[in-house]
């Protein structure tokens, strides 16, 4: 299987736009999800300005955004729209997107050995089957009432009630729960079927397109990562995907999946008698969403257990163990999703089940934390910055790992749920975590995705900004959580049992705006590496897997030639390792001399 019998000549648009080749996919991911990581920042500072300086006026935009009535400053029903999309834009348009879009796509075939995913044309749909759901979303802020606003979890009935007689766009439940949330709605299906496409692919092109000797046992922990992912998104996506219908049809031909049947009283309006139980809206959401919530952390630590291999010169710690680990996460996050409902009124004895599985669920995670620990124990570190941001990794996840501790238990819960506790323990795993994890996987393959080398040095000022500014940006949510302060409240400070809170609100808000400036350096890096970064070698970091035997960039259909796999992918430090070095390449047969330069193209 040579490179050069695959070559043949595409035009721009069908080489870089409609592109069928899983490493432009993942190029096309990665930099639209950077452009959601943006919009997702500006609305989080939105949030923290409102409340880092509740009473103040917002700058330059304030009146023009709110009009004169409000003197410049945010209403309550603004703000409920920015931590809504904010949470929207996040989780769906650049955590999820950028970890197994751009990750999954570009890492799959190359660490395998194949010379594309085994579904060119449905990877190249995946990709563009997200741009209605982008347009969608970003045409909700321009409607009557604004984006949606009824949190990211769009609880009914304020979400899910109809719209108004004799106007077609607005909601009697709330200000954002218009067409706006329609647009959600419908924005958040096409992302489903999206992810949907995605994990066939992954899923079929790991079993079948494996490369001679490459056994299961022999993949990298980033492939067993996305491929246990990808079955997770298999099983959980059509139970939110029919959730999302049903509520479209509620709101668009007055169905009444999520109306009580005594129906709903707002004011002097009623909805007339409904049928159906709001409640199973949170069983079918939860029921994606708490495996979401692993779809948004098994890749990167996938990704991070093959980083902290690298550049600590030596064998990943019980590599079989680990496997298992992501493994039982995946499984055990399936009957765990009820502790989202402790408050809902479920029966004790049904709670108690739920709070033993969730409780359950951090062995393997332990396990993980283990293994990472034992890989860097008498290790040659290397401090790179893909290390660093790796390292970063396991401690940020360790913190959010405990907070989560507490939630899992029914009565600790019962007090914490609605605080600021649960958006610290949220940050700390789904943020700096999965930030974190993107991070170190964008400064490890950016050499093989662009042939170019990152600034190191620009790499560890990002990164100790964005680690220092991250820690004392969220850390004190904790905090504030503790002394009571609820979230999604505008003005907690109106209570006066919350005032003495304000202080520390504008202390993290001050921090979270520098976090947010941070990644302007992230951002040059990225750019201005791709034209001026030093050129990269085939194997700048001196890795076994089998993508850096490949040119860097790889061309069309990835290998010279088939790849012969004899080891598995952390063999550092030990009797095979090649003369005068401390690796072991995967296939050998790939092996060129790291002198030689990567092929430009």
């Amino acid at each position: 299987m040579s490179a050069a019998s695959h070559t043949h000549e595409q035009s721009f648009v069908s080489k870089y736009v409609f592109s069928q080749d899983h490493k432009i996919i993942g190029i096309q991911f990665l930099f639209t999800s950077m452009i959601f990581l943006f919009l997702g920042g500006l609305l989080a500072l939105g949030v923290r300005t409102q409340l880092g300086w509740p009473d103040a006026e917002i700058p330059v935009i304030g009146k023009w955004l709110f009009g004169g009535s409000a003197g410049g400053k945010m209403p309550p029903d603004y703000y409920n729209m920015l931590f809504t999309m904010h949470a929207t834009v996040m989780i769906f348009f650049v955590i999820i997107p950028w970890l197994t879009g751009a990750f999954g796509n570009f890492t799959i075939p190359l660490m395998i050995g194949a010379p594309d995913m085994a579904f060119p044309v449905l990877n190249m749909l995946s990709y563009w089957f997200m741009w209605p759901a982008f347009i969608i979303m970003l045409v909700s802020f321009f409607c009557f009432g604004g984006a949606a606003s009824s949190g990211w979890t769009s609880y009914p009935t304020i979400s899910s009630l109809g719209l108004a007689p004799g106007n077609g766009t607005a909601s009697h439940a709330s200000q954002g729960s218009g067409m706006g949330q329609i647009l959600w709605l419908t924005s958040l299906t096409f992302v489903g079927i999206s992810s949907m496409m995605g994990s066939v692919n992954y899923v079929t092109t790991i079993i079948n397109m494996r490369a001679p000797g490459m056994t299961f046992f022999r993949m990298p922990m980033t492939v067993w990562a996305m491929f246990i992912t990808a079955i997770l998104q298999a099983m959980a996506l059509p139970v939110l995907t029919v959730a999302l219908i049903f509520q479209l049809l509620d709101k668009t031909i007055g169905t009444t999946f999520f109306l009580p049947p005594a129906g709903a009283t707002i004011g002097n309006w009623t909805s007339g008698p409904g049928g159906g139980q709001t409640i199973l809206w949170q069983h079918l959401f939860w029921f994606y969403s708490h495996p979401a919530v692993y779809i948004m952390i098994l890749p990167a630590m996938g990704m991070v257990s093959d980083i902290l291999a690298t550049f600590g010169r030596k064998p990943l710690f019980g590599y079989r163990p680990m496997v298992l680990a992501i493994a039982g996460i995946a499984g055990l996050g399936f009957i765990v999703w009820g502790h989202h409902m402790f408050q809902s009124g479920m029966d004790p004895r049904l709670g108690t089940g739920f709070m033993l599985a969730t409780i359950m669920i951090a062995l393997p995670s332990a396990v993980k934390v283990f293994n990472w620990l034992g890989t860097t124990w008498n290790a040659k570190i290397e401090f790179t910055t893909p290390m660093l941001n790796a390292l970063a990794f396991v401690g940020m996840f360790v913190i959010g790992g405990l907070s989560g501790i507490f939630m899992a238990a029914t009565p600790v819960d019962m007090y914490f749920h609605n605080t600021y506790f649960i958006v610290a323990h949220i940050h700390y795993v789904l943020f700096m975590s999965s930030i974190f994890g993107i991070f170190a996987g964008v400064y490890y393959w950016y050499p093989k995705m662009f042939g170019r080398m990152m600034n190191e040095t620009w790499g560890k000022i990002h990164f100790a900004i964005t680690f220092v500014s991250a820690n004392a940006a969220f850390y004190p949510m904790h905090l504030v959580g503790m002394a009571g302060q609820p979230r999604r409240y505008a003005m907690p400070v109106d209570a006066p049992s919350m005032e003495h809170l304000q202080g520390l609100n504008t202390w993290i808000s001050v921090w979270a705006i520098i976090m947010g400036f941070a990644q302007f350096i992230f951002v040059a890096n990225v750019f201005i590496s791709l034209f001026a970064g030093k050129k990269a070698t085939r194997n700048p970091w001196k890795a076994n897997t089998l993508e850096w035997g490949t040119p860097s960039p790889p061309g069309h259909g990835n290998f010279e030639k088939e790849p012969l796999v004899v080891r598995g992918p952390y063999e550092y430090s030990g009797p095979e390792s090649l003369p005068g070095e401390d690796y072991a390449p995967q296939a050998p047969n790939l092996d060129v001399p790291e002198a030689v330069p990567a092929h430009a193209h």
